[in-house]
């Protein structure tokens, strides 16, 4: 039987990318396919500049901590969000939270 080499990341040493004040992008893994995780960081009062839409596939959340809200809803830590390809909000948080993010399709 082959075995599968795993790839494996820490999020403290992930490359840090600042895409707004107060919010801090973590690339974790990126595949061949588009496919990729990260991990988001927004500080309290933070709010994302403009909408985001997902293109060119969906977007899955999971809130690890604090509470991220979509411009619509507040969504507390052990929240799971499914944003299908073509859906847009606006990423803001009142209380600074931690986000997983999987583009399954980039």
């Amino acid at each position: 039987m082959a075995t599968v080499d795993c790839v494996w990341a820490a999020v403290q040493d992930a490359p840090v990318r600042e895409l707004f004040p107060g919010i801090r992008l973590r690339t974790l893994w990126k595949g061949d396919n588009g496919a990729s995780a990260h991990v988001l960081e927004m500080d309290p009062g933070s709010r994302w500049q403009g909408v985001d839409v997902h293109e060119p596939g969906p977007e899955e959340v999971f809130v690890t901590s604090g509470v991220f809200n979509d411009g619509v809803r507040d969504y507390p830590a052990g929240s799971f969000i499914h944003a299908p390809a073509g859906s847009s909000h606006v990423p803001q948080t009142t209380t600074g939270c931690t986000l997983f993010l999987f583009y399954p399709e980039g």
